[in-house]
């Protein structure tokens, strides 16, 4: 019975030692949330998604940045994801969409740009500012920034669309 006596009595010492502490409990640890940034909107936002697509690979019917883009996928993919729009799956679609057309001296960052390639339309990209706009070529085998002001794209440039304000 002497090792239960002496286990008995060092438990009854470190509990009242700990009972007598001069510490007071910490507080309890809380967490604040830090509220999330708020969905990207907006045409400078789709202008960035765009750029940031610059040197994916082109795929017929692509949609994706994992598996390639064709001209619509990416318009497809940078509104949906960015603005939460969704559009037509075609150039030809887009074109035709109930949005306000807009004149090549009036285009802003984000709107949508249409080329006459093959005696309709059947080409689209992104104008980003400043005469460029960011598309996705077949020819190129890229997603890729190109001017207005290029002979081949200012010969069959369309017309335009402002899809978001």
């Amino acid at each position: 019975m002497p090792v239960f006596a002496r286990w008995l009595t060092l438990l009854l010492t470190t509990a009242l030692l700990a009972a007598c502490s001069s510490t007071p409990p910490a507080p309890p640890v809380t967490h604040t949330p830090v509220p999330s940034p708020p969905a990207a909107s907006g045409a400078q936002d789709v202008l960035f998604n765009a750029m940031a697509q610059v040197g994916t690979p082109y795929r017929y019917g692509g949609s994706s940045p994992q598996t390639g883009f064709d001209c619509s996928g990416l318009i497809q993919y940078v509104y949906r994801g960015t603005a939460d729009v969704h559009l037509p799956r075609t150039s030809l679609e887009m074109s035709r969409i109930n949005k306000p057309s807009v004149s090549r001296q009036a285009l802003a960052a984000g709107d949508l740009v249409f080329f006459n390639i093959s005696g309709r339309i059947s080409h689209a990209g992104i104008y980003v500012g400043e005469g460029r706009f960011v598309h996705a070529p077949s020819s190129g085998g890229f997603v890729r920034l190109d001017r207005l002001s290029d002979r081949y794209w200012s010969k069959h440039y369309a017309g335009a669309k402002r899809v978001i304000e």
